[in-house]
């Protein structure tokens, strides 16, 4: 590891000052990834300013009727708050699929946005790799991909046709997938004020800048993360499928949410739908026009089907990682009918 400074702020403007002062300084709180990048040598920032006293640390009611999730709660807290669990049980869900009881203890909510991919070949500073080292390549494209996005590799190029793939690294949040189908905004401040983000544009496709993950300028501090109003409280799945039972980061998973008229008594005909996808793309992968498909219709494995072919399409796998696009049509297919309670959720 190499040597860094420390200090530490109880006051958000102080550490926002701070940071736009030292451009290879970094904000600390929980620090389960950045440690483990430091002692890598992947991440070597020669300041860290530890924000753990910053009072971000609630959750409150929002004047939209949703709940507001302070920076610096911790994963463990916010799953298991009792608001989160009634009006939000699709994020608690999430939470509690990632990492371990431990990790969920010390790592924030703000932070989870923030923690970077674990592509092999990310870690390994031995070998080339765009997002650690723009312009040296990507060892995953030709490499063992098995863990890599199918999803958003390629971007056009200036004649528009498709360039080549700069990264296929996936996000590896469980809780951002949640939080990108409830559609959250991400407050933010920064040396230039306060600004509030949607979720979508949070974290960005890697294009051929792959080392930035999101749209956060340098200097900016995230405050909290804003729930809107419409939490999906009855009919919402969260299915992880990963390698073990347990501490894996996901191959695929699923975020639904879904809303159903209840005026025929059967309450068959889905009103409102949202889905992401994790596990298969730079960051939590969503396509309105997919859910779309589903509105007013009834649920059926037939609608679920169209719209799992829908969010798949133009998916590209890279040899290992093909497997991937046909499990993630089944496990959409099968988080739909979790979600719809057509199916059990074991």
């Amino acid at each position: 590891m190499n040597s860094f400074t420390y200090t530490r702020t109880d006051a958000i403007d102080t550490a926002v000052r701070e940071r736009a002062s030292e451009q290879t300084a970094k904000f600390i709180a929980g620090g389960t990834n950045l440690i483990d990048l430091m002692k890598e040598n992947v991440e070597r920032p020669t300041r860290l300013i530890d924000i753990t006293k910053l009072p971000l640390t609630t959750i409150s009611d929002t004047v939209a009727g949703g709940l507001r999730l302070g920076a610096l709660m911790t994963n463990a807290d916010t799953a298991y708050n009792e608001q989160v669990i009634q009006r939000y049980p699709l994020l608690s869900q999430a939470i509690l699929a990632g990492a371990s009881p431990q990790l969920r203890n010390m790592a924030t909510d703000g932070g989870n946005l923030l923690q970077r991919t674990r592509c092999y070949y990310f870690y390994d500073t031995a070998t080339p790799c765009n997002k650690r080292e723009p312009g040296s390549g990507c060892s995953a494209i030709n490499g063992y991909n098995r863990i890599h996005a199918i999803l958003g590799t390629h971007d056009r190029d200036h004649t528009g046709g498709m360039a080549e793939p700069s990264c296929i690294a996936t996000h590896p949040s469980d809780m951002c997938v949640a939080l990108a189908a409830l559609e959250a905004e991400v407050r933010v401040k920064g040396s230039n004020g306060e600004r509030t983000i949607p979720f979508a544009d949070f974290h960005r496709l890697p294009g051929n800048t792959p080392q930035i993950d999101n749209t956060l300028q340098p200097d900016e501090l995230i405050t909290s993360i804003d729930l809107p109003a419409r939490g999906f409280p009855e009919f919402h799945t969260y299915l992880k499928l990963r390698d073990r039972a347990s501490y894996a980061f996901a191959l695929v998973s699923v975020a639904v949410g879904l809303e159903m008229d209840q005026s025929d008594g059967r309450g068959n005909t889905i009103t409102t739908a949202r889905i992401a996808l994790g596990g298969v793309a730079h960051k939590p992968w969503r396509k309105p026009e997919a859910e779309t498909l589903l509105v007013g219709k009834p649920a059926t494995k037939e609608n679920f089907q169209a719209a799992a072919e829908s969010l798949l399409a133009g998916a590209q796998g890279f040899g290992h990682n093909t497997f991937k696009i046909e499990l993630a049509k089944r496990a959409i297919v099968r988080a739909l009918g979790q979600a719809a309670k057509l199916e059990p959720t074991a």
